[in-house]
C-alpha cells in the first residue's frame, strides 16, 4: 500500500505543476478547483480512458504497457529522470516483482581502490543512498568533515541535513538539500525493498520538516553529472564539476571525480587541496 501511496503522490504531483497552457490545451474560463491538470485532462493527452488513468494514479500501474507508461510521460511532460522513476515504479507494482533481496558483496575491491588512489583528482566511490564507501586522499580531504562524522560510512544526506557545517561548505545549500533528497526519492523507487534506504528516510524525516517539507515534493534526479560551489574550510571556494562512473556489476555504485576548469581560481584551489591533503591537518 505504500508503495501505491508513492505511485499516486508522484503522478499527482506531476500534474500538478503542468497549467493547461502549458500542455496545449484551449483556455476555459473560470475557477479550476484543482492546481495543474485535471485527471480527465492527462487522460486525453495520453490518449487512455478517465478510468483507466484514474487507476493508474491510485498505484495500480503493475501491468501498463511500455507505450502507457511513455504516453503519460509525454502527457506529463516528464524529464528523463523522472521517466526512469515511473519504470522502477511500474516495475515496483508488477506480478512477481516481491522477490527477495539477495545479499550483495562489496564493491570496494583493493583494484577499485588502486584506481582511485591513480587518479590526481578528488574521487569517491558512493551509492545510491548516497554513502560514501570509499575515496583517495583529495576525496577524503574534500570531503573532510564527513570523514570526521561520528558515524560511518559517511553519509552525504545526514551530513547535509544533520550536520550544521554543510550550511558553510556549500555555497547553496538549498539547491544541495533539494538535489540529495531528489536522488533519495529516485533511489527509493527503484528499489522499494532496501530497508537502509528506508531507515535513513525515516531518521532524516523525523529529525526535522526541512527534509520532509522537501520529500513531499516527490522530485527525481539521478546523480551523473553536473557542478557545485563548495567553501572548503582550508583552501576557500571551488566551483567544481562533477563525473558520476558506474562500476561494473553494481550501476548503482560509482566513482565520483571532481573537476576544475583550468587556469580558474578553483584549479588554484584543487592544487592548494592536494597541498594540504599531503601534510598535517
Amino acid at each position: 500500500m505504500e508503495f501505491q501511496q508513492e505511485i499516486r503522490g508522484f503522478l499527482m504531483s506531476r500534474r500538478a505543476r503542468i497549467t493547461p497552457e502549458q500542455a496545449g490545451l484551449p483556455y476555459v474560463g473560470g475557477n479550476r478547483r484543482v492546481k495543474g491538470l485535471r485527471r480527465e485532462e492527462v487522460a486525453m493527452l495520453a490518449g487512455l480512458s478517465v478510468e483507466y488513468y484514474t487507476r493508474m494514479e491510485r498505484g495500480q500501474l503493475g501491468g501498463a504497457s511500455e507505450s502507457v507508461l511513455d504516453a503519460i510521460a509525454r502527457a506529463l511532460q516528464l524529464d528523463d529522470d523522472e521517466l526512469a522513476h515511473l519504470y522502477d515504479l511500474a516495475r515496483g507494482v508488477a506480478p512477481g516483482s516481491r522477490r527477495r533481496r539477495t545479499k550483495r558483496t562489496s564493491p570496494i575491491t583493493a583494484s577499485v581502490q588502486q584506481v582511485l588512489d591513480s587518479m590526481s583528482v578528488p574521487a569517491v566511490v558512493q551509492n545510491g543512498r548516497l554513502d560514501l564507501l570509499a575515496a583517495n586522499d583529495l576525496g577524503r580531504a574534500l570531503y573532510s568533515d564527513l570523514f570526521t562524522m561520528g558515524r560511518q560510512p559517511p553519509n552525504i544526506a545526514r551530513y547535509v541535513f544533520l550536520d550544521p557545517r554543510a550550511e558553510d561548505f556549500y555555497a547553496d545549500i538549498d539547491e544541495a538539500k533539494n538535489q540529495l533528497v531528489a536522488v533519495l526519492r529516485a533511489t527509493a523507487g527503484r528499489d522499494p525493498l532496501d530497508k537502509q534506504v528506508t531507515e535513513l528516510i525515516g531518521e532524516l524525516s523525523t529529525r526535522g520538516t526541512d527534509f520532509s517539507t522537501r520529500w513531499a515534493k516527490h522530485n527525481v534526479r539521478r546523480h551523473s553529472r553536473g557542478r557545485k560551489v563548495v567553501n572548503h574550510p582550508a583552501v576557500g571556494r571551488m566551483d567544481l564539476a562533477y563525473d558520476d562512473f558506474a562500476l561494473p556489476g553494481d550501476p548503482h555504485v560509482s566513482i565520483t571525480t571532481y573537476t576544475a576548469d583550468p587556469g580558474t581560481p578553483s584549479a588554484d584551489g584543487l592544487t592548494l587541496l592536494a597541498t594540504w591533503a599531503g601534510g598535517d591537518r
